[in-house]
């Protein structure tokens, strides 16, 4: 599930230093835990649940003790903050990227739960015209498109 668009807007110390402020704010300690949380989610190309978040920690630093309870705390105090986004999977629960990427939008197979990421210059120029004719202010946004995959579609599925 290797991402084909990448592009990191902050720098890895200025997000710590983000998540340090937002731990501060919530009277949170700052705690190598919390930090491989980050740390995992600013190098990782996927889009992770927090357990493929928790296993890559585990793998990366068997000893660091991050349970999966913090884990969680942890995601939904970034995402409330808005350094992390999620994309939901209903039952599936959701997965997780650094909001610190440059705006994109996203393919989802419904098959094998590939997540593509994409910019159209097009689509976004688009929702801009169509906010504006209806006197909306955008904040931000969001697109998802599901469907199969041309892997999936070769297989048959």
């Amino acid at each position: 599930m290797q991402s084909e668009f990448n592009e990191k807007t902050k720098d890895y110390e200025n997000l710590l230093g983000d998540f340090k402020d937002i731990l501060k704010k919530n009277n949170l300690k700052f705690t190598v835990q919390r930090e491989a949380i980050l740390e995992g989610l600013y190098n990782s190309d996927e889009h992770l649940s927090p357990e493929a978040l928790h296993h890559l920690i585990q793998k990366k630093n068997p000893d660091l003790g991050a349970g999966i309870a913090t884990i969680y705390r942890t995601l939904s105090l970034l995402e409330d903050s808005n350094l992390v986004t999620s994309l939901s999977f209903g039952a599936s629960g959701k997965k997780y990227e650094l909001g610190a990427k440059q705006h994109h939008d996203h393919v989802i197979c419904n098959e094998c739960g590939l997540i593509q990421e994409f910019v159209d210059e097009e689509i976004e120029k688009k929702q801009h015209e169509i906010t504006q004719k209806l006197g909306f202010k955008m904040l931000d946004h969001s697109m998802q498109i599901y469907g199969i995959c041309a892997n999936c579609q070769e297989k048959g599925i």
